[in-house]
């Protein structure tokens, strides 16, 4: 549960597994973990996120959105949460997000590798058409015919399927970040299967989407596309 005698610091991922909820350093709400950024400070006194929150020292919170980091950048929040002179690059916001990429990229990697990825139009409509896909993935900035057809498909298996209702349609990388991440060129569609590393990916791919909407709520509601 959270920590009610520090609420802006953590005491380090060792001694905080029981942990699920913390509260924004920036907002003073309490958010689940997966909603939450972990930063901590570097052995440099740098101020760095901690995306998978297992670095040591004392950890401070911040709810996951561009907007609320630049905020706490501003109003130099991460001194006064860690109670001393730290260094917080201005570029922190953006850094985080490269950083955010890099993690949908290597999860992306990861279920390719475990064979959990079909990339191709004609492959991945096939797949849709099979009932076997559990996330469509477009690049940002793919033709928008492309992405209609194979949106199509998708409605039609949902409307047609019970179990497609839930079939996930995220485009958070561009087509270059989808070649970086699949080892091909001009990767603009591929489908996700189903199994662990899929998972990884698609809560990685909603981190994303959350921090680059600011947290604004703009996902709820929205079904499953992000």
């Amino acid at each position: 549960m959270l920590a009610v005698a520090d609420p802006d610091l953590d005491n380090g991922p060792r001694t905080e597994r029981s942990a699920t909820a913390r509260m924004c350093a920036v907002s003073r709400e309490v958010r689940g973990i997966d909603e939450l950024i972990r930063f901590v400070v570097s052995p440099q006194g740098e101020v760095i996120p901690d995306l998978k929150r297992k670095l040591p020292g004392r950890g401070l919170w911040i709810s996951a959105s561009r907007r609320t980091v630049a905020e706490a950048v501003r109003r130099h929040q991460f001194s006064k949460g860690f109670k001393r002179d730290v260094r917080v690059a201005a570029t922190l916001p953006a850094d985080t997000e490269a950083l955010l990429v890099r993690s949908v990229t290597e999860a992306l990697a990861m279920a390719a590798k475990a064979g959990q990825v079909v990339s191709g139009f004609s492959k991945v409509e096939g797949i849709l058409e099979q009932g076997k896909a559990q996330a469509l993935i477009h690049a940002s900035d793919g033709a928008a015919d492309g992405i209609r057809k194979l949106d199509a498909i998708a409605r039609q298996r949902s409307r047609n399927i019970a179990e497609s209702a839930d079939l996930a349609i995220v485009s958070p990388l561009t087509s270059a970040e989808l070649d970086l991440a699949l080892g091909r060129s001009n990767v603009i569609h591929a489908a996700l299967l189903a199994g662990p590393a899929s998972k990884t990916f698609l809560s990685r791919c909603q981190t994303l989407v959350r921090y680059r909407m600011a947290d604004d709520d703009k996902t709820e509601g929205g079904g499953r596309n992000f």
